[in-house]
């Protein structure tokens, strides 16, 4: 099994090594529960040696409290770099640049799980749409690059200097450990927001660089365009009005009053085939954009595909996400 053919980070992450050279490496994404990396020895025993009889020794291990203790820090920093170090000697074929950013997805995902809670997540997700939604596909400008760090005065992104603190805090400890971009950081804390919602968990490729000056403004969709000027924006954006729909979709969590503020679900899509109702505060449900989409026939097909099949919402919404936060990207090189 190469490395290098598992690009993503999936749930979590999770290298497998031992100290006999009999047994083989490899890496396997798991989920083990929050804020832990699972490393133990897995593997078969040497063909050679029949009588190689190493006990198999599991640990659970958060490499963000690790490093909080000197002597951990460099007992596992030890173990990790000499199970590192063998990698070229034992799979000559893998992809050391891949190996590493498998390893840091898994930092990146137990920072942001660390202080990502239901309520943060809308605010999270938000800040994926504003950051990677200036991208633009004439001029290759935009896209998911962190430069909303810059934007957050702008107002089209009022609100979200909240939900940016939330993830700077992620970031200080994380890179204790190792550096992040806020590229990478946002893309991964939008796809916790999204499954810690119960929604689809969605594995993302690292390795975005940062920008480091801010986005052209205007070029996020305003929330009073009418289906036409929308459809337009999107397309602007590369995305197809299937693609458009769904990612309309995320508006199913937050305070718009698409159901439960908390639960990602396909209620967005059943209210909109509904006539708009007040909230209970007296608002509109949703936006102006929203209920635009049921202006369109080929929009108001989507809408009803995803009210009637949750899980074609869900797969439909993987698909789109990761586009979306691939949009206009830099990646760093090996």
């Amino acid at each position: 099994m190469e490395l290098a053919n598992v690009p993503h980070l999936a749930s979590s992450s999770s290298f497998f090594f031992s100290s006999c050279t009999c047994r083989v490496l490899c890496y396997r994404g798991r989920r083990t529960g929050p804020g832990a990396i699972t490393v133990f020895a897995a593997g078969s025993r040497c063909s050679a040696d029949s009588a190689c009889s190493e006990p198999i020794e599991q640990q659970n291990v958060d490499p963000l409290s690790v490093a909080s203790s000197p002597a951990n820090t460099h007992r596992y920093r030890r173990r990790d770099f000499a199970a590192v170090a063998l990698l070229p000697f034992l799979l000559p074929n893998v992809d050391m640049a891949s190996a590493v950013e498998l390893y840091d997805g898994s930092i990146i995902q137990n920072g942001v799980r660390n202080v990502l809670t239901k309520v943060k997540a809308a605010g999270v997700l938000r800040l994926v749409f504003h950051d990677a939604g200036t991208f633009d596909v004439g001029d290759k400008s935009g896209g998911m690059n962190g430069s909303i760090i810059y934007e957050v005065d702008r107002p089209e992104n009022t609100g979200l200097s909240k939900p940016l603190k939330i993830l700077r805090k992620a970031k200080e400890g994380i890179d204790q450990v190792q550096q992040v971009s806020w590229a990478d950081l946002i893309a991964v804390a939008g796809a916790e927001a999204v499954a810690l919602c119960g929604g689809p968990e969605i594995p993302v490729r690292l390795g975005r660089l940062d920008s480091s000056t801010a986005d052209p403004a205007g070029k996020l969709p305003e929330e009073t365009l009418d289906i036409v000027a929308l459809k337009t924006s999107f397309s602007k954006k590369g995305f197809s009005v299937q693609e458009m729909v769904v990612l309309s979709g995320a508006h199913t969590i937050g305070g718009k009053g698409f159901g439960n503020p908390n639960g990602f679900d396909n209620t967005y899509f059943k209210i909109l085939l509904e006539k708009p109702q007040p909230t209970s505060s007296g608002m509109p449900i949703g936006l102006p954009t929203d209920w635009a989409l049921t202006k369109d026939d080929e929009c108001l097909r989507w809408i009803n595909i995803y009210a009637e099949d949750q899980d074609k919402f869900f797969a439909d919404f993987r698909d789109a996400y990761t586009k979306l936060v691939n949009s206009g990207a830099s990646w760093r090189t090996a």
